[in-house]
Formats: C-alpha cells, sequence, structure tokens
C-alpha cells in the first residue's frame, strides 16, 4: 500500500469499551505519521450481547446504562453530520475513561459541550427513537467481520478486522510497525485470527 496517497479508515466503536478507546488512539496515533482518513461509525456492546443467556443481572443493568453515550452520539450524528463523531467520541471517552466519570446526563452533556455541540442532546440517553440508527451502523461494522467477535471493528478498504486489542496503545515508531503488520496480515487472503488471552487491565497512560 502506498504510503503517499491517503487511506480510508471505517473505525466502529462503542464509547464506553476501554479496550476501543485503546484502539481508537492507537489509530490517531497512526494518523500523526501516515496520510490516514479516518471515519468513525458507532457499534454497541448492548446490541452485540442481546439474546445472550447466563449473564448476571449486574451485567444486563450495565449494558442497559452502556447503551445511553451510544444514543447521544446517534443524536449528534443526526443533528450535525457524521463528521461531529470523531471529536465527540474524544470528549466522551477521556471522561470515561481516563477520568472515570459516571455514564449519566451530565457527563453526556460536558462531553457535548467540550465538542461544540448541544449539550441538550444528552437527553438523547433515554430516547429509544435512536436506536435503529444505532443498530444499522453496528450491523454495518459486525457484517463485516462476523458475530463472534466485539468492539472496535476496523476497515481499511474492503478489508475489515475485529481490533487489534491493545494495552498500552503503542506510539510513535512502535505504532506504524503495528499499523503495517496488522494490515499485512488482514489483507492476506485466507487470514482470520490472531489471539491470546489477555493478561493485563486496559492502560491508559
Amino acid at each position: 500500500m502506498r504510503h503517499d496517497i491517503p487511506t480510508p479508515v471505517d473505525f466502529w466503536f462503542d464509547p464506553t469499551c476501554p479496550w476501543a478507546w485503546l484502539t481508537s488512539r492507537w489509530v490517531l496515533e497512526v494518523a500523526e505519521h501516515r496520510p490516514l482518513t479516518v471515519r468513525w461509525h458507532l457499534m454497541s456492546l448492548t446490541v452485540l450481547n442481546e439474546g445472550r443467556t447466563g449473564l448476571p443481572e449486574r451485567w444486563h443493568r450495565e449494558l442497559s446504562v452502556r447503551l445511553e453515550p451510544v444514543r447521544v452520539c446517534a443524536a449528534a450524528v443526526r443533528e450535525y453530520g457524521p463528521g461531529v463523531l470523531g471529536r465527540l467520541y474524544t470528549e466522551l471517552g477521556t471522561r470515561f475513561h481516563l477520568e472515570q466519570a459516571p455514564k449519566e446526563r451530565a457527563t453526556y452533556a460536558a462531553a457535548l459541550g467540550a465538542a461544540g455541540l448541544d449539550p441538550a442532546l444528552a437527553a438523547a440517553a433515554h430516547a429509544s427513537e435512536f436506536d435503529e440508527a444505532v443498530r444499522a451502523s453496528h450491523h454495518d461494522g459486525i457484517g463485516r467481520v462476523g458475530t463472534d467477535v466485539g468492539t472496535p471493528v476496523v476497515a481499511v478498504g474492503d478489508v475489515a478486522f475485529f481490533g487489534p486489542v491493545l494495552s498500552p496503545a503503542p506510539h510513535g515508531e512502535a505504532a506504524v510497525r503495528l499499523w503495517d503488520g496488522v494490515l499485512a496480515v488482514a489483507g492476506t487472503d485466507g487470514f482470520f485470527e490472531l489471539k491470546r488471552t489477555r493478561d493485563r487491565a486496559p492502560r491508559f497512560a
């Protein structure tokens, strides 16, 4: 792949997922060194886990709350267009993952305001009218990689993959080296999976 032509990258995320957050910061780091055009899309851990049995009640409650900021993002897209999604994701993710802010209306409103968007859109957190748009975006992303994966989904041209799952996100030359490696294996016909058990929690610094 030539490095002087902007590469389109589509990134599907749930703003509450710490692993997606780390991968997204890695992609943005790569964009500092390579000409990427990153387009952000919504997916939802709540939608992904629909119909799963055997989950504890606490997890079901958590999934319900996780849908709230995804709805807020969908409302922002409807109001302003998809171009605002990247900066809203950054503001939400900073609050959730770095500041450990609660998933509640005040947090959503603060993130919206910091992104230059109407804080009143935080009310969408409890508006099911945005669920259809969330589902459509989610299924667009997950349909490219299969149902046995999670968030994030990254697509480069016609090649889509889950992950990579990182902790911490690499920087500088290490970030670019990983990018090149991921594209190499993902672009290999017949390649499906590399995986090992995670032995550390998300590291944000």
